[in-house]
């Protein structure tokens, strides 16, 4: 520093002018420079500080993802799961662990005369493996709380396909005669305020809880339309897969505009990208790539946590969700457990649940009394009854 303030004493005093400004005019520019990369980065980091201080249950990776998703980076997200998915591919072979398939109460006791019981829906019948059968695999056994002393939920387990045998998928069906079907609003899907049905679920409905399970991919991805409560949050769209909820609580899958469509009866319809199974098996075209047709996800051929819904011919809701699924295998196993129509949900560990809930007589369903229809489902059974970012659909005894 010495030095140069040496040289420039003994420049010409125009020399050592000129330094000064050329000096003042970088900071300036550093000045300059600085703010502007300030006022570019401030937004994005508040906007990115406040998803990740918003409430509910999501963990830190989830929202750092789902940021990025609404910031540009859908598809470097895309790219990066599909690379990891393709790397980490379901081992081929096995058997399944025990703890995933000798999980189901087995004999629940319902009301001594049948005189008393509520209208329901006739029993399912077992599901044909898809691959070598095992003990009890396709075998339903009732779970949950009974209702009108029958029971209104039944659950089993299968192998997805007939290569990846250590894989389970849980399949769930519910008597859409003793239970009533709401939609739950999240508060970033659909978001806004004013809904008479968001989590957590309330003590007052708790009570007659059921079960409940995940609905479809974020709305801003395009998938589809959201009706709820008198309130259209995105258009319905023709052509799409959709799960209607009627205004006395039954509710069905169809392709909106053709199986379904609005009326005074409809209370919800939330739909997700396009039917997989319609007329009892499995669509075309389930083994073509089409980021189009199924939305701005993995796609339909890797395997990953996946879920869906579907209605058989009686009018009961079928659910399958687990680890390793394509939208084809999906499809299979939906239309194995009697679908005649069906649509996939959301998919990806973090987002695939379905709980049943079996409380003590008289007693409230709560997170203790609660199961997971698979074991490795990675969400707890507090899931709803805390905020929840994503909306879902619970199920309440009707009598």
């Amino acid at each position: 520093m010495g030095v140069q303030a040496t040289e420039i004493a003994l420049a010409p005093p125009g020399v050592a002018v000129g330094h000064r400004r050329r000096v003042a005019r970088r900071r300036r520019l550093r000045t300059a420079v600085l703010v502007v990369v300030v006022a570019l980065v401030a937004p994005l980091a508040w906007s990115y500080g406040s998803a990740l201080a918003a409430g509910g249950t999501d963990g830190l990776g989830v929202r750092s993802v789902e940021w990025l998703k609404d910031h540009g980076g859908a598809g470097l997200v895309r790219w990066v799961e599909k690379e990891w998915y393709s790397h980490h591919a379901p081992p081929v072979g096995g058997r399944p662990d025990p703890r995933l398939v000798n999980k189901f109460a087995k004999g629940h006791v319902g009301a001594s005369v049948a005189a008393a019981w509520p209208p329901h829906l006739a029993a399912p019948t077992p599901i044909a493996p898809l691959a070598a059968p095992l003990p009890d695999e396709g075998v339903w056994h009732p779970v949950g709380r009974l209702v009108g002393g029958r029971p209104a939920v039944y659950a089993t387990w299968v192998r997805p396909d007939a290569v990846h045998t250590s894989l389970v998928t849980g399949v769930a069906w519910i008597d859409t005669r003793l239970v009533r079907a709401t939609l739950f609003a999240g508060y970033q899907e659909p978001g806004g305020a004013g809904w008479r049905y968001t989590a957590p679920i309330p003590p007052a409905l708790a009570t007659t809880l059921v079960a409940a399970f995940n609905s479809g991919f974020r709305l801003r991805d395009g998938a589809g339309g959201y009706y709820s409560e008198g309130r259209t949050v995105r258009p319905l769209r023709d052509g799409l897969a959709s799960l209607v909820i009627r205004s006395d609580g039954t509710a069905t899958v169809g392709q909106w505009g053709r199986d379904v469509s609005m009326s005074p009866q409809v209370d919800s319809v939330r739909q997700n990208l396009s039917l997989i199974v319609d007329g009892g098996a499995p669509v075309p075209g389930l083994d073509t790539e089409s980021y189009r047709r199924w939305g701005s996800t993995l796609g339909n051929k890797v395997l990953v946590w996946r879920s869906g819904v579907g209605v058989t011919a009686s009018g009961a809701l079928v659910y399958a969700g687990g680890r390793g699924l394509s939208v084809g295998s999906l499809a299979q196993v939906l239309a194995r457990a009697g679908a005649v129509r069906a649509m996939e949900l959301d998919i990806n560990t973090e987002w695939v649940s379905f709980y049943y809930f079996n409380p003590p007589v008289g007693q409230p369903a709560s997170p203790a009394n609660g199961s997971k229809l698979v074991a490795d489902m990675y969400r707890p059974t507090t899931r709803y009854f805390l905020p929840s970012s994503r909306d879902f659909f619970a199920f309440f005894a009707r009598y």
